[in-house]
């Protein structure tokens, strides 16, 4: 009678043990990380700023880079680096992007690289994340938050790819980049807001 009752005590017990004390090694084990790298030649980084209060003007920076590292399976602890070559920018006007490269903006003899690195990665649901990390103008650094969509990842014979779109919007005069002159109308020639928009196609790497 008495081993009837311990043993009914403990499957009484086991019952009632919280789910995540009786997941298996493999649900509680982390994957191997998987690293990735930029694929130059099938991602863009573009902005556009408001021009003359009515319009507006986009460009890109043509040289850039970046990683990504994880190891859950939803990618929550991802590490993210990106650097952007500052001379690279191109408005499709030569004399707009010679001011652009000056002290009144970008000033790129002193500061030529752009960084971005990620202190969170957050999902949201239906392939949507919350990326939050550090962003360097010049030699100002303040927090951003990228709205991200993870399109997917294909096997093909030349390795693993992942497709990633991030949008956000700042602020240039928060990062010193203050040149302006007001229209006639009212408003100022180019806009405060910017906004940021990431095309990127990743390579496994291996």
């Amino acid at each position: 009678m008495y081993l009837l009752v311990v043993a009914a005590m403990a499957t009484a017990t086991t019952a009632f043990i919280p789910k995540q004390t009786q997941q298996t090694p493999s649900e509680t084990r982390a994957q191997s990380p998987r690293k990735w790298k930029v694929d130059k030649l099938h991602s863009n980084v573009r902005f556009s700023v408001a021009h003359m209060v009515v319009s507006e003007t986009e460009g890109t920076f043509k040289v850039f880079d970046g990683s990504l590292e994880y190891s859950k399976a939803d990618m929550s602890d991802a590490k993210i680096n990106f650097t952007v070559d500052v001379k690279s920018i191109n408005t499709d006007n030569e004399t707009r992007d010679g001011h652009l490269k000056s002290d009144d903006f970008f000033n790129t003899d002193k500061y030529p690289v752009m960084t971005f690195v990620g202190t969170a990665f957050k999902p949201v649901g239906k392939n949507k994340y919350e990326l939050i990390g550090n962003l360097t103008i010049r030699d100002v650094t303040k927090q951003v938050k990228f709205d991200v969509t993870y399109g997917g990842e294909l096997t093909t014979k030349g390795g693993t790819k992942a497709g990633f779109k991030a949008k956000t919007t700042i602020e240039r005069f928060d990062y010193n980049l203050k040149w302006n002159r007001a229209v006639e109308a009212g408003g100022l020639v180019v806009g405060n807001e910017v906004e940021i928009s990431v095309l990127l196609e990743m390579d496994e790497v291996k």
